[in-house]
């Protein structure tokens, strides 16, 4: 898996935005509002990471249950790509 197109991911007062630059800001309207979590998968995604490290690297930095974290990340990696921002 892998990002499509250009983004900056910026903390502002706290909170994790992703901003879409270059030709991705004239596709897409709008930015993205992440937690850790979301944090730590797009970082791993930005580095072409397989879903199964994706989900080791949240198992080691996060108290979660392997089950939860396998579902949540799938859902999540579904919206990312509904929004047309991985392929």
């Amino acid at each position: 898996m892998k990002v499509k197109g250009e983004y900056v991911l910026r903390e502002i007062a706290g909170d994790y935005i992703l901003i879409p630059i270059g030709e991705t800001a004239l596709e897409m309207n709008g930015m993205i509002t992440m937690d850790l979590v979301g944090v730590t998968i797009w970082k791993c995604l930005e580095q072409g990471m397989p879903e199964e490290d994706i989900l080791r690297e949240i198992l080691e930095n996060f108290e979660v249950e392997e089950d939860v974290a396998r579902a949540d990340l799938a859902e999540f990696l579904i919206k990312l790509k509904e929004a047309n921002l991985i392929e």
